[in-house]
């Protein structure tokens, strides 16, 4: 009955080799049905190269597997505490892609130096705080989905559908499995664009609101008049 979600999550994972996100088995897309409660993700370790809609995974938000062969993401924790706080999403993305990895191996978010950067993130990419010892010994994947989940405690998750995890790497999300990678893709753009004005200019500031405003909520929210209709 997951047919479709099944064949989405598929190309969305395979989309993420496409953009060069990542390498070998480095990262992983899932989707839920909201309906169910029926989460379908990429299985743990298997090169995308391998990868078949078949080989997926489908399990509850309890992290049980309802149907499958093989073991899911090691992520698979961290993607459920999402989807949990998270109400309005439908995809989660994960990688390691390089320039954004480097500014969550920073441990620094990332600014909002620009129009290119506003047109889908409304401010900074943000970054958690360092998980604590007992975070990581103890469930570290859900604990993993914790600090993101505390971190936007005061943030729209619609708004910023990104966040970097310190000393780890980035997680997207959208409303759907193939909006989450659209996110990683920007996101990597973006991060990589961060690096290079800071090379360029070493105090430049972030954009102004004015300037932020205008470029997000032309293309976002109710008055939004960026594209077709």
């Amino acid at each position: 009955m997951h047919e479709e979600l099944r064949q989405a999550v598929y190309e969305a994972n395979k989309q993420l080799e496409v953009h060069r996100l990542v390498i070998y088995s480095w990262g992983n897309v899932s989707g839920i049905d909201r309906q169910t409660g029926i989460v379908v993700i990429k299985p743990s370790g298997v090169s995308y190269a391998a990868l078949t809609p078949q080989n997926m995974v489908l399990v509850d938000l309890d992290g049980r597997i309802v149907e499958g062969d093989l073991k899911p993401s090691s992520d698979t924790a961290t993607h459920l505490e999402l989807y949990r706080a998270f109400e309005t999403i439908g995809g989660v993305c994960h990688t390691h892609s390089p320039k954004a990895t480097m500014w969550a191996q920073a441990c620094r978010p990332i600014p909002c130096f620009g129009t290119t950067h506003a047109d889908y993130y409304y401010g900074p990419v943000p970054v958690t705080e360092a998980m604590t010892e007992a975070e990581i010994k103890d469930d570290y994947e859900r604990n993993t989905g914790k600090v993101i989940v505390r971190r936007f405690s005061s943030l729209d998750p619609r708004q910023v559908p990104a966040v970097l995890v310190a000393n780890h790497g980035p997680f997207t999300w959208g409303p759907n499995a193939a909006a989450a990678v659209e996110s990683a893709v920007v996101l990597e753009q973006v991060a990589d664009m961060a690096l290079g004005t800071l090379l360029v200019h070493a105090r430049q500031d972030a954009v102004s609101q004015v300037l932020l405003d205008k470029h997000y909520l032309r293309k976002h929210g109710e008055n939004a008049y960026y594209g077709q209709r």
